[in-house]
């Protein structure tokens, strides 16, 4: 069957092609959530079977006054400054180093990038195993020396941080892929001119890579501080938000109040919120590392 007429033009040529995704987004992304949204304003949980009722502003007051909101939102900031600088910097001297010409350079490349692939559910068991008390990191202390081991989940003054550390640990790999993408777009033929003028070593990397490699940590910037705002897998695999609520995250917390408490509308509230937050900071991000014109062109 021919298309209309006013859909032969060459300018309707992009939008049909654009036409299944947004279709199916709309129906995974965007309906679910602007009901989200709805239900923000609603009362809805407990019984299922029940239709929302219109309660107003009553969840957005609640979370305003609700003091394990704050702290979550607190342990995802604190998550979010610890995981993200590390998981910028680190990954491109990775990257430098297994872009090398090197024999056996792949075998390296494989083992950053092995955790990448390992489930989180196997990760976490297997770091829950090292971080025990009688684990492999405690015996390791105790060999050098220290009297006690270091209660890494069971204190609430270790707990987010041991769980940072997985974190750290898996993203690695992907980001170092990430840069490794870009340092192989750079030509050769700048680093060689900048030896002719006396760039050696770590100040080519200073003087070219660093540089031309901008587009590529606002990626990893951008993406990780996003990865690390809505963090969960870990924290319930490894501490279940505890000790204390001392990691618990607002995803944590979202998941909590929806699939333990049934309640839908305070979740939807909790998730609005941290939009709100995710957005801010993409912004604030985007802001901070391309400057002015990122932010006219947003």
């Amino acid at each position: 069957m021919p298309l209309p007429s006013p859909f032969r033009s060459p300018r309707w040529t992009p939008y049909l092609f654009l036409f299944p995704a947004l279709f199916i987004l709309s129906l995974t992304v965007f309906l679910p959530a602007i009901q989200a949204f709805s239900l923000s304003f609603t009362r809805y949980g407990y019984d299922l079977t029940q239709p929302p009722s219109w309660i107003g502003w009553q969840n957005f007051q609640r979370l305003s006054q609700d003091p394990v909101f704050w702290k979550t939102l607190g342990n995802t900031l604190i998550y979010l400054m610890g995981v993200v600088p590390i998981l910028v910097i680190f990954p491109l001297g990775l990257a430098i180093l297994v872009n090398q010409k090197l024999r056996g350079i792949h075998w390296f490349r494989m083992a950053f990038y092995a955790p990448v692939v390992i489930s989180m559910v196997v990760a976490g068991i297997a770091w829950n195993a090292l971080y025990a008390s009688n684990g492999l990191i405690n015996q390791c202390l105790q060999f050098l020396g220290f009297a006690q081991g270091i209660p890494w989940l069971t204190d609430p003054h270790w707990s987010i941080w041991s769980v940072m550390v997985v974190t750290i640990w898996k993203g690695l790999g992907y980001y170092m892929v990430i840069y490794l993408a870009g340092l192989q777009s750079i030509p050769l033929d700048l680093y060689e001119a900048a030896a002719l003028d006396g760039s050696t070593g770590w100040q080519k990397h200073w003087d070219i890579t660093i540089p031309l490699m901008r587009p590529y940590w606002v990626l990893v910037a951008v993406i990780s501080a996003i990865s690390a705002t809505k963090v969960f897998e870990e924290i319930y695999i490894m501490t279940q938000g505890g000790p204390l609520n001392s990691s618990k995250t607002v995803v944590y917390y979202l998941y909590e109040q929806a699939f333990q408490n049934l309640e839908i509308s305070y979740a939807c509230t909790i998730g609005l919120a941290l939009f709100l937050v995710i957005f801010t900071l993409s912004l604030l991000n985007l802001r901070l590392t391309q400057g002015g014109s990122a932010w006219q062109k947003l």
